[in-house]
């Protein structure tokens, strides 16, 4: 027998918006000294903090922007301001699961708005 819940609400969140929210968490968990961080929250947010490059407004900002694209649904946005991709492939990759591909002005296009931030 399995028991599963049952999903309520699901949002996406950007690297940089998870450290804000962990920070709060990890702040909470350092005034009580009798409670220790489980392994799973300590390596998130050390993950959070090696690779948050912009803060929480900036990253909504930027998903903002890119989500005005044609071609670059929610998910897409998010995952574009995760890893900022600095060149051609590195945003090629980004959309190689799509069943699209995007011509080289429309990369250079997104490569701009990264550029912006980054």
């Amino acid at each position: 027998m399995t028991i599963f819940k049952e999903v309520v609400d699901e949002e996406f969140l950007t690297v940089s918006e998870a450290k804000e929210l962990l920070a709060d968490i990890e702040a909470d968990r350092a005034l009580d000294e009798e409670r220790e961080m489980r392994y799973e929250l300590a390596r998130a947010i050390e993950h959070v903090n090696r690779f948050a490059v912009l803060d929480a407004e900036e990253s909504r900002e930027l998903v903002a922007e890119l989500s005005e694209h044609e071609k670059v649904d929610e998910s897409t946005a998010y995952k574009i301001t995760d890893l900022l991709p600095r060149d051609r492939d590195e945003m090629r990759s980004v959309f190689a699961q799509e069943r699209y591909s995007l011509s080289g002005d429309e990369l250079d296009e997104l490569l701009d708005v990264v550029a912006k931030y980054a």
